[in-house]
């Protein structure tokens, strides 16, 4: 039970860092190359800015992931510690406990104490941790699935619309990357969504206004200090 309990959790951080991480890097990056085009911002500065920026946001999102992570698994460790010192402390009162856990689920008062017994002599930690605390003391939270997810998934969310600007198709390279953006961020909206069985519509409307939001808004920024021949 704990192992599915630590393979769900790190399953749910890798997932939420994922799309976190693509919709910041679509979202950030299209803004960013938006902008700059709108001003008059050659080929040349577009993709320099733009693979600047996806460095600087990829480590920007990893490192978040990493501290945000880090701080989940040093909360872990102290609550371990902790359970650790009251089996030590007050064993009855503790298999007493976890007994009655195992009884509130539907065991019989006899089997929940027997099943209690025979857990605790095996692996106290383990027993009274994974049942009352949802924690795998062998299997703790580890910030490098989210860093490498996170990382990964932002740059590959900023691929697309520093792609789409750069294609060889004059005028209409800000309305392309316009419309590449909203593509990305329906699916990116679909994805979230169907994980965490929420409305899909609700979702994808939302993650697409911010996005559409965010390119008028530096688009009209670049415009208003166009500066030809940057």
């Amino acid at each position: 039970m704990a192992n599915k309990l630590s393979n769900k959790n790190k399953k749910s951080n890798r997932l939420r860092a994922a799309v976190m991480g693509s919709n910041d890097g679509i979202l950030s990056i299209s803004g960013l190359v938006i902008g700059i085009a709108s001003a008059g911002g050659s080929k040349i500065f577009i993709l320099t800015a733009g693979l600047a920026g996806i460095a600087a946001g990829a480590i920007s999102m990893a490192a978040g992931e990493y501290i945000s992570v880090s701080a989940e698994r040093d909360n872990e460790q102290a609550l371990l510690h902790k359970e650790d010192l009251e089996l030590r402390d007050r064993p009855q009162y503790e298999l007493n406990e976890l007994a009655t856990l195992y009884k509130n689920r539907g065991l019989k008062p006899d089997t929940a104490l027997a099943v209690a017994k025979e857990l605790t002599s095996t692996d106290a930690l383990l027993a009274h941790s994974a049942m009352e605390l949802n924690i795998d003391p062998q299997h703790l939270t580890n910030p490098w699935h989210s860093v490498f997810a996170s990382a990964l998934s932002y740059t590959s969310g900023a691929t697309i619309p520093l792609i789409a600007i750069m294609l060889p198709t004059g005028a209409l390279s800000i309305p392309l990357t316009f419309i590449s953006v909203i593509f990305a961020l329906i699916l990116t909206g679909y994805i979230s969504a169907k994980a965490s069985r929420s409305n899909k519509i609700k979702s994808i409307l939302r993650v697409v206004a911010c996005g559409v939001i965010a390119m008028a808004i530096t688009f009209s920024i670049g415009k208003l200090f166009k500066v030809a021949g940057i």
